[in-house]
């Protein structure tokens, strides 16, 4: 298996990831509105995307995306999103994508990685805790939905 920082050459492959990976958060399949988000993306260069192929298929990935923290005065990253295909779970795949979002966090020199998972996610919690991540209990996080989301794009 090969993780690496995807690329414009890489979206096709990417795009048939990230349409699972929204399909399996119960949004219907949309592979052309995947294929657009994820060239723009890659093009704008505002997410990082690090992926994982087995041989030439592409079996995992993740997405990043950049903020700051006002208190440290330093870059921060989301792991927005984290995503490995059913035959290639509990086999390393997931444990190597969060390898290289902690490596960039360490190369940006950032003041922290942040994540956030379905409460029902019982084997992505055990990953990131036995990697050092923490539950946060200190501070409770709002959201406003500003939009209603389209299963169609």
């Amino acid at each position: 298996m090969n993780v690496f920082q995807a690329d414009l050459a890489d979206t096709v492959g990417v795009a048939g990831l990230f349409d699972m990976y929204r399909q399996f958060y119960e949004q219907k399949t949309n592979i052309e509105g995947a294929y657009k988000f994820i060239h723009s993306r890659l093009t704008n260069k505002d997410s990082v995307i690090f992926v994982v192929k087995k041989g030439e298929e592409y079996v995992g990935f993740t997405q990043l995306y950049p903020t700051f923290s006002s208190i440290s005065m330093k870059k921060a990253w989301i792991i927005n999103d984290l995503f490995v295909t059913k035959d290639n779970r509990k086999s390393g795949v997931a444990q190597q994508l969060l390898q290289s979002a902690m490596e960039l966090g360490r190369q940006t020199d950032a003041s922290y990685l942040t994540l956030e998972t379905a409460l029902t996610n019982i084997n992505a919690k055990k990953l990131y805790e036995k990697n050092g991540f923490v539950h946060d209990t200190e501070f409770e996080h709002y959201t406003l939905n500003l939009i209603t989301v389209d299963n169609n794009g």
